[in-house]
């Protein structure tokens, strides 16, 4: 598996944008993503920071999320401010790294756990 988490800050004052702009982008990602085992997105408990949660089967599964994106009409830029840390749990590609990097900047943590030491998935 691949997972990527993303926590970004609400833009001020837009918190009931993103409120009304998250299930319409979790559907549009469910169309266009067929392989995603799972697309969520979390808020923070003071309306200050959403968490994206993302389950792939695999890289190449995020790859294509970040294609999707790419080609998105819709941004959630208008609502999210920017991106404060960005964990990957398996082994990202040079492709996926290099598009990371340019769109979060090279301030923005991104820490890698490459190695599964053990568990299980019910899926």
């Amino acid at each position: 598996m691949f997972i990527f988490v993303a926590t970004n800050t609400v833009r001020h004052r837009m918190l009931s944008q993103e409120r009304r702009r998250a299930p319409k982008w979790v559907d549009y990602i469910d169309l266009h993503e067929p392989r995603h085992i799972a697309f969520l997105e979390y808020l923070s408990e003071d309306g200050t920071e959403v968490e994206y949660v993302q389950i792939h089967p695999d890289a190449a599964s995020f790859k294509h999320h970040l294609q999707v994106l790419a080609d998105a009409e819709t941004s959630y830029q208008d609502t999210l401010q920017a991106t404060t840390a960005i964990r990957i749990y398996g082994t990202p590609t040079e492709q996926i790294m290099t598009t990371l990097r340019r769109s979060v900047g090279p301030d923005v943590q991104i820490t890698i756990l490459p190695t599964l030491l053990g568990g299980f998935s019910r899926r």
